[in-house]
């Protein structure tokens, strides 16, 4: 009988697009898990996400290597980001969306090396969309303005914030029938209530889903354990490369 397939040999197989869900600040360990997979030559066709997913596959889509990106995001202080003002949301976003678009290597996503999806929300309309032209910096912003913490942002004329708020694992622009590696943040969001719907794994055809256990949660007043976040994803998903490949893979950190 012939070893099961793994799941490095799944993503060796043909092309496949990493999607990353939102999770507040987990960037961190979405970080971890682009490295493990950059280190191994596991490299992406395409990238979707989320909040969190979005800001660390539209950062990665620009040309920014998993290497800079994990020094950019260890770097990054509560003052680097934090900028109070009136609004429909405590912070105004300047100094966030000025530091991202010090950071991306490509302005728009049309100059990005592989396609990216970035899932946002209109306030408006109530519902999510996915954005995958124009400015990149602006889609990324957006999808990352948390309501209440955030000011919405402005992306093709309507105001966004964050693609967690109905799309939380930031697929909704993967066209069904992709292959899909699927990084899932299994924490909850602190504004989340104990089981709710969008905490569910996604199901869909060829969607293999990466879940990283036991991560330390993190947020703008606890930054000190980012490098345990990121190195304990890292970890986990290298091991994970080597075990059989199934709907979820879950990875002891």
């Amino acid at each position: 009988m012939p070893p099961p397939k793994t799941l490095r040999t799944w993503l060796t197989e043909a092309p496949f697009t990493l999607g990353m869900s939102s999770g507040f600040f987990g960037f961190f360990a979405h970080a971890g898990v682009l490295a493990a997979l950059e280190e191994q030559g596991l490299t992406p066709r395409a990238v979707a996400g989320s909040s969190a997913g979005a800001l660390v596959t539209g950062t990665w889509a620009s040309g920014v290597s998993s290497a800079e990106l994990r020094d950019t995001l260890l770097s990054l202080r509560r003052e680097d980001f934090w900028d109070p003002a009136p609004g429909a949301g405590l912070l105004r976003g300047q100094l966030f969306r000025r530091r991202l678009e010090g950071v991306l290597a490509a302005k728009t996503f049309e100059e990005c090396r592989v396609p990216a999806s970035l899932v946002v929300h209109d306030v408006f309309a109530r519902r999510p969309r996915p954005v995958s032209s124009g400015d990149l910096a602006a889609a990324i912003h957006a999808s990352c303005a948390v309501p209440g913490m955030f000011h919405p942002v402005r992306v093709h004329g309507r105001l966004m914030v964050d693609g967690g708020v109905t799309d939380r694992p930031g697929l909704l622009g993967v066209p069904t029938g992709e292959r899909v590696l699927y990084h899932h943040l299994a924490s909850r969001s602190p504004w989340r209530r104990p089981g709710s719907p969008s905490l569910r794994i996604p199901v869909r055809d060829q969607l293999v889903t990466l879940v990283v256990e036991a991560l330390p949660r993190l947020s703008p007043f606890r930054l000190t354990d980012a490098p345990l976040a990121y190195e304990r994803a890292r970890l986990a998903t290298t091991r994970a490369l080597d075990t059989p490949v199934q709907a979820v893979v879950r990875c002891p950190s």
